[in-house]
């Protein structure tokens, strides 16, 4: 076993990073973790569920703060094991799969889950599996419907990238594929038939001139986005096609419901000839920053707020009723990237910030 909670967060990072955990192949990192937490915590009730380990202290404090990221990572890209160097620019960084997305906040969560002797309030640890993959893998899925009482919490923390921000709730996503069809015929006799791309024109008109709107909520400044991110269609190079598909994705503001999403691209598209099929969806989650818990959290952070454009599973607790934060080192824009890295400064940054947050006095 190679995990010591004790040691620096930054080699406690380096040390999950060279345990690959791509997708579905977490139970290695799983069994350190787990053993890792029996052996050097005290306090917590732990249990295991697939390959997601759970643990979490019942001392009656007056609050209830939920610590939570995952153990897989994308496909390791030559980037495994771990490797630290000095840059002139960044400081001292620490390279590898995972690195980023999301070891190094898990590395915080387990760091402090075994250093905080005076905490403020009772802690939950959820380290989970499969959120690189489809939804319906995803182990916190698996947690709600087998473990509910294990999510239940005055605040989550996710300790997804966030560059050292808080990045408070997160915006919906919804996928539409618009159809249009048409009469095929041959290009050389085009008047017989029916160009089913041409049929897109005018909702290409309209995206490329749509608005998006900007929602603050909480002080976190939201902008949507509609966007064309796949289009398909055509038979041959002598042939009108008569059938083709256009693919929609909106980027909407937690204060819109999926339904009320659905709706607004409706309305986009009105009037147009086209078949209309949501094919993926996902909520938003509203920041929440007025909860009491919450806002103990941004004050910690020195006030260092804004909002998440991206969907991360800080969703799935606001469905609960839990307002969910993303709080984790890293550039999020280099998740899942070859070079995938981390400057070490914004690792203790975070466990500074957090220990502060969760400790008494």
């Amino acid at each position: 076993m190679t995990l010591e909670l004790h040691a620096d967060p930054i080699d406690l990072t380096a040390a999950l990073v060279d345990i690959p955990s791509v997708s579905e192949d977490e139970s290695r990192i799983a069994d350190e973790v787990e053993q890792a937490l029996r052996e050097q915590t005290t306090g917590f009730e732990i249990i295991r569920s697939g390959n997601a380990v759970l643990a979490r202290t019942n001392r009656g404090l007056g609050s209830r703060v939920m610590l939570a990221g995952h153990l897989d990572t994308v496909p390791i890209a030559d980037n495994v094991p771990s490797r630290r160097e000095h840059d002139s620019a960044e400081g001292d960084i620490l390279h590898g799969c995972g690195t980023v997305d999301m070891k190094s906040g898990d590395a915080v969560f387990l760091h402090l889950a075994a250093t905080i002797d005076n905490p403020a309030h009772d802690l939950t640890l959820v380290f989970y599996d499969c959120e690189e993959i489809a939804a319906s893998r995803n182990g916190l899925g698996r947690i709600e419907r087998e473990l509910p009482q294990w999510l239940e919490a005055d605040v989550a923390i996710l300790g997804e990238p966030s560059g050292g921000f808080i990045e408070a709730g997160c915006q919906g996503t919804l996928r539409v594929r618009l159809t249009a069809s048409g009469t095929r015929a041959h290009s050389a006799r085009s008047w017989l038939g029916d160009n089913a791309i041409h049929k897109f024109g005018a909702v290409l008109n309209r995206l490329a001139a749509y608005r998006a709107r900007s929602v603050d909520i909480d002080g976190c400044v939201y902008r949507e986005g509609l966007q064309a991110v796949r289009i398909s269609g055509g038979v041959a190079g002598n042939v009108v096609p008569d059938a083709a598909e256009l693919d929609v994705n909106f980027r909407f503001a937690p204060d819109r419901s999926v339904t009320e999403a659905v709706e607004h691209v409706r309305e986009v598209v009105d009037g147009l000839d086209l078949g209309f099929e949501v094919t993926d969806s996902s909520p938003g989650a509203l920041p929440g920053l007025n909860q009491p818990a919450a806002a103990a959290l941004i004050e910690a952070a020195g006030g260092q707020f804004r909002a998440k454009y991206g969907w991360t599973d800080v969703s799935r607790f606001s469905a609960l009723g839990i307002p969910a934060v993303n709080y984790g080192p890293g550039d999020p824009n280099l998740a899942h990237k070859r070079d995938e890295r981390v400057p070490v400064e914004q690792i203790s940054h975070v466990t500074q910030v957090l220990r502060s947050y969760l400790s008494a006095g």
